[in-house]
């Protein structure tokens, strides 16, 4: 096979997968209940981060948190300060893509 098959989890429960991770780009999967989300960091690579599921509050440097739900997706530049949450009562899912892939 040429191919490279990853498959995504279909749990609801907490989750961030790095589905891919090389050198060309991050690619991670992440589900978060009502409550959850990532602890407050600055964005390390361009993130697109789209919205497969539920609603994606977040916010971004110093304005106030934005809501996006289902098949948005958003650009968020580099060395920005995030703060993703799920404050709805809808599982939320979402896709991320860092580009170009961060120096570890």
């Amino acid at each position: 096979m040429i191919e490279k098959i990853f498959e995504l989890s279909k749990k609801n429960e907490k989750a961030v997968e790095k589905v891919v991770f090389d050198e060309n780009l991050h690619y991670l999967h992440m589900v978060f209940n009502k409550g959850e989300g990532l602890p407050e960091h600055f964005s390390n690579s361009n993130v697109y981060m789209t919205v497969m599921k539920g609603t994606l509050s977040i916010g971004l440097d110093e304005q106030e948190v934005h809501e996006y739900s289902y098949n948005t997706l958003i650009k968020i530049p580099v060395n920005t300060k995030m703060n993703v949450k799920n404050l709805n009562d809808d599982t939320l899912e979402l896709i991320v893509v860092k580009s170009p892939a961060p120096k570890i």
